[in-house]
């Protein structure tokens, strides 16, 4: 396997600097299409794009505004191609691409590069979209967890040195794909960001995620307030290691080590919590006939009215 010491200068002697802008004195526009002679074009039909392309939506109105470009000036910057059979994989250029299909054109100005392995194709998708025009988290978490698939042997620390971003960076955003799929969705449609996801990963249970996010875009929580939710609500029912105990205190005053609460009661806590949208809840036994308490918290009169309407209103239409 290659090491990741190519990434850096390997890259830019492939594509030059990327991120460094398109030449500054136009090619001469030779037919209508523009940009390079007839014998450095490729028939568009014969183009696809790079197998390891992380970014799976692409902007129409950025698109249509890049065609438009291409219409008027021709393209400046030739896409990079290598061959595979019969066709030619996009090694960097798919925007351009996309937007020259878009204007009908038949052929391309493209350079074929036959020094590029699948490692190099992976890392050059990678780089030329996180570095160009952001990928969406989720996008990022899914192509870096391809990438280390493919490359078992390679470290986070050593995706993030081929990337120029921290090990930190790579790890969080791989974590964003323990997320139930709906949430990942959010993240991907901008309902949710990416810090409003990590702090919903602290929780355990799937109906609280979605629960919590439900809450964060009803009320407009920001990233901070959503945190704090979320570490009252892991502190409301904090889950126990086996063999931890509980210190109760019973009606008298007195303080009893006891087993930690049973999977029924967590269970009961549960339902209440998903009953009631994601709020605290706790239900604590005292004795051992039954007695306890169960505390509801809320944090404003919105809450107070949703706790209200499921256990007042519901009684009512029941009645």
């Amino acid at each position: 396997m290659a090491t990741g010491k190519r990434l850096g200068r390997g890259l830019e002697t492939l594509l030059g600097r990327i991120g460094g802008g398109v030449p500054s004195e136009p090619a001469v526009n030779t037919t209508e299409e523009g940009g390079m002679p007839m014998n450095n074009r490729i028939d568009i039909m014969k183009i696809v794009p790079n197998p390891f392309q992380p970014r799976k939506i692409f902007d129409e109105a950025e698109l249509e505004q890049l065609a438009q470009s291409l219409h008027a000036h021709g393209l400046l910057q030739p896409i990079t191609v290598r061959q595979a059979g019969e066709w030619y994989q996009i090694v960097a250029g798919e925007r351009r691409f996309r937007a020259a299909m878009r204007m009908g054109w038949s052929e391309i100005p493209a350079e074929v590069r036959d020094d590029v392995d699948d490692q190099q194709m992976a890392e050059l998708a990678l780089t030329e979209n996180i570095q160009r025009k952001d990928l969406n988290a989720i996008e990022k978490a899914i192509s870096f967890a391809k990438y280390l698939e493919t490359y078992p042997d390679t470290t986070h620390e050593e995706l993030g040195k081929r990337l120029q971003l921290n090990r930190s960076t790579v790890a969080n955003l791989l974590r964003l794909l323990e997320l139930p799929q709906q949430l990942q969705d959010a993240v991907c449609q901008e309902k949710l960001t990416a810090g409003h996801a990590r702090a919903l990963l602290s929780l355990k249970a799937e109906y609280e995620m979605v629960g919590v996010a439900s809450k964060i875009q009803a009320e407009g929580w920001n990233v901070r307030e959503t945190e704090r939710f979320v570490q009252d609500l892991i502190k409301a029912d904090p889950l126990q290691e086996p063999g931890q105990e509980w210190n109760v205190v019973d009606e008298n005053g007195r303080t009893t080590a006891v087993p930690k609460r049973s999977g029924q009661i967590q269970q009961l806590e549960n339902e209440f919590r998903h009953s009631l949208g994601g709020m605290k809840v706790k239900l604590v036994q005292t004795n051992e006939k039954g007695k306890g308490k169960l505390v509801i918290s809320f944090a404003n009169h919105a809450e107070f009215e949703q706790i209200y309407a499921a256990v007042c209103r519901s009684n009512r239409a029941a009645g």
